[in-house]
């Protein structure tokens, strides 16, 4: 890797080296693992099948019955706060708000086998390890640490759809590794379906997994290759529940017995090993089959060299951090880079080295002439996640949107993903947002597909009556309170998504699909109460529901929100919001009172989602219905005050630490807010091509486009203190309004934000 060159600070203040520099080194995936952030400490490559990484605990789904609150602490299944490693699985979400996955689970060990994981205030119960950050290194690519109970050091790194493990042993005639085909996240008594594992020979086992869970028919495939002979290996099935058997009795399953199927096992594979000496597992996954899992292992790492694929891992991942070069503080560096990085985790490849992947059907299709995608968690990344691909990944956004048709293609509901999850839907949340990314990926220019199938998807799926109140929506312009608890924030939701397809139809000259959906997006001004001036629930009546607290997350027509936020969701449409509201004036004393109101705990207590780490003032920015208010200022005359919330919550929500965000990351949306306001815009309403300005927390960036060209964001008397815009240039030009075009970043060129300590007020 070229390292950085050191220059002389006032030079440092001005360029931008333009050759590939060590970005890595500012990638700290331990961001987020405290507290709400829900990210992960493993080894990943940008948008990989495989997320290797640690376990802490075997939080249950459900206690006596009933769902179990403290799950919510595990969706990515690391959690900083604990002291124990309960293994090493291969499968995990970044930053959700539920979870699911933490597919085939390793643990070595030593000394007498342990075949359950133990508990925290017993580790040494079972097969669990304390450990110690201290002795934890989590980088792009690369993840080690130290399992003291055993005295292994574990390292993992990985490839596209290939996990590798490296454990250096002491001397023992006992060491294991311990494969749990029962650990998951999110985990619950019954949630395995079927196991089966097939020991090939002393070195190879395959075999697959099915779960019932988010996604409820989940198959994972894999192949496993030890680079050493076991000298002995066996199993555990732990379901004593099972009524029928069959006559495989007949053998002894549970010692060197080379075919193992059931609900509930355990496996272990037993090793002589010298002081020092590494036994490395390269394990493989795939949609598809056993053999496919073996065809990737076999593409991906041909040997055992795995000083080299973490350097290949970290190579791949220093090429894309390239993409956009920044000038910052130290710490804006680790903030910038890791948010980027967590960026480039979702969505996740979802397609064989030959190109086959599971389709929704449950049949095998190929892809052809893309990349298929999963894990879209659309009602987070459509604000600005997926708009961020549109300049900085727009090839693997084309492939995103074109993994979207497929998925409606093979819908038995004919609908676009709601929130697509390894060949299912799991539905989770509101809106139908698919059609947000695929409007602004045709508007943007970055879909190459079938604009008009397309479209006519985006059409059937806004009108399937029968999902999630559509049908009322559809007859009476709202969703009565009494049809539905979130009835205001899907209507909400719905007229935005109206609003896009309404774009997209113009820009295809489809102007009766225009007519009618631009109508559609207008449907928000029927939960807008003149009286209180707040969106607030109305009944089938027609009237407004009369027991309402817009402070309130709970019962109020909201999802992971209140209506102080939630009012000021429209952002296809700020002017008319503004002028329901009052005016440009008394719009912005509300957006004020926003941003400095007190927001009692009661408010929040039942909702996992929103904690006072990620609220300013009433400002919910722990959670992404707010994203874009700080920037509606800009509709009001006083665009000072968006650069000034800007960079408050730049500076107040994001630290280079372990709780370092102030919310859950949500597949990459929490930092891809962050890097499109360190950078100076924004994207309001995706569906559109403008972008509000804000205040650019950076010295100055380069965008490397894929179209070859640069885009360079400079700022002059950038400091802690001048957070306010004197004047923005494009070009040598002088920006008369706070906002650019997509166009204007695409054709490449220069913006330089004047920066000063004093609001513009003129």
């Amino acid at each position: 890797m070229i390292k950085n060159f050191i220059l002389p600070c006032l030079l440092l203040s001005t360029i931008i080296v333009s050759a590939q520099q060590n970005l890595v080194q500012y990638v700290k995936p331990i961001i987020g693992t405290e507290k709400m952030g829900h990210t992960y400490p493993g080894a990943t490559l940008p948008f990989g099948s495989v997320q290797l990484s640690p376990e802490t605990d075997t939080i249950s789904y459900e206690m006596n019955g009933k769902y179990n609150g403290d799950v919510y602490k595990y969706c990515a299944g690391y959690k900083y706060e604990d002291k124990t490693i309960t293994g090493f699985s291969h499968t995990h979400f970044s930053g959700t708000g539920h979870s699911d996955l933490g597919d085939f689970l390793i643990m070595p060990t030593q000394g007498k086998l342990q075949l359950n994981p133990g508990t925290a205030s017993n580790p040494k119960g079972g097969y669990r390890s304390a450990f110690s950050h201290q002795n934890e290194v989590a980088e792009a690519g690369y993840y080690k640490v130290k399992l003291d109970d055993d005295n292994i050091t574990a390292e993992l790194t990985a490839t596209t759809r290939v996990g590798m493990h490296q454990y250096t042993f002491p001397k023992s005639d006992q060491s294991h590794i311990i494969l749990d085909l029962m650990a998951g996240i999110y985990n619950y008594d019954e949630k395995t379906v079927w196991t089966y594992v097939r020991v090939v020979n002393d070195t190879l086992i395959t075999g697959y997994r099915q779960t019932y869970g988010w996604a409820r028919t989940r198959t994972v495939y894999f192949a496993m290759s030890f680079s050493k002979p076991f000298k002995s290996y066996g199993q555990k099935n732990y379901d004593a529940k099972q009524a029928y058997r069959g006559f495989w009795g007949k053998f002894n399953q549970s010692q060197n017995f080379p075919e193992v199927a059931g609900k509930k096992v355990r496996m272990f594979f037993d090793f002589d090993t010298q002081e020092g000496e590494k036994i490395k597992i390269k394990m493989a996954l795939s949609p598809v089959s056993q053999e496919n899992a073996l065809q990737n292992m076999r593409a991906e790492i041909s040997g055992w060299d795995f000083e080299k694929v973490k350097a290949q891992a970290q190579s791949t991942w220093n090429k894309e951090l390239n993409k956009i070069q920044v000038n910052t503080s130290n710490d804006n560096k680790i903030n910038f880079y890791t948010a980027l990085y967590h960026a480039f985790i979702n969505p996740t490849t979802y397609t064989d080295v030959n190109g086959e992947y599971k389709g929704l059907d449950q049949g095998v299709h190929k892809a052809d002439g893309f990349t298929n995608y999963t894990t879209f968690s659309l009602w987070d990344t459509y604000r600005a996640l997926h708009p961020f691909f549109n300049i900085i990944q727009p090839a693997r956004n084309n492939d995103m949107v074109k993994s979207m048709m497929a998925h409606y293609d093979q819908s038995s509901l004919h609908m676009l993903p709601i929130w697509s999850h390894y060949a299912n839907d799991n539905w989770c949340m509101s809106g139908y947002h698919s059609v947000s990314v695929i409007s602004d990926a045709v508007i943007k220019g970055t879909y190459n597909g079938d604009a008009n199938k397309a479209l006519d998807a985006c059409v059937t799926t806004a009108k399937h009556r029968d999902y999630e109140g559509i049908g009322y929506y559809m007859d009476l312009g709202y969703i009565p309170a009494e049809k539905s608890g979130v009835s205001v924030s899907n209507t909400l939701e719905y007229a935005y998504d109206d609003w896009a397809i309404a774009q997209m139809a113009k820009k295809l000259n489809r102007m009766d699909v225009y007519e009618e959906f631009i109508k559609r997006s207008g449907n928000w001004k029927n939960n807008f109460d003149q009286a209180s001036g707040f969106m607030r629930p109305k009944l089938a009546d027609g009237t407004f529901k009369k027991a309402f607290d817009p402070k309130d997350t709970e019962g109020q027509g909201f999802i992971e929100g209140n209506s102080w936020n939630y009012s000021f969701f429209v952002p296809q449409d700020p002017a008319s919001l503004i002028e329901l509201m009052g005016g440009k004036k008394k719009f912005a004393m509300r957006l004020d009172t926003l941003f400095t109101m007190h927001l009692p705990d009661e408010f929040f207590a039942h909702t996992e989602d929103i904690t006072r780490e990620g609220i300013i003032g009433g400002y919910v920015h722990g959670n992404e219905p707010a994203h874009h208010i700080a920037y509606l200022y800009n509709w009001t005359d006083q665009p000072w005050k968006t650069q000034a919330q800007v960079r408050h919550i730049l500076n107040m929500q994001y630290k280079p630490a372990a709780d370092g965000l102030g919310g859950n990351d949500d597949c990459g949306q929490m930092s891809a807010w962050y890097m499109f306001s360190s950078l100076g815009f924004y994207p309001v309403a995706p569906g559109s091509d403008v972008y509000a300005l804000g205040s650019p927390l950076v010295n100055n960036a380069v965008l490397n486009l894929e179209n070859g060209k640069t885009f360079t964001v400079e700022t002059v008397k950038q400091s802690d203190k001048n957070v306010y815009v004197e004047k923005v240039l494009l070009n040598g030009k002088v920006l008369a309004t706070p906002f650019i075009k997509h166009a204007d970043l695409m054709n490449g060129g220069k913006i330089t934000f004047y920066m000063s300590s004093k609001p513009k007020k003129s």
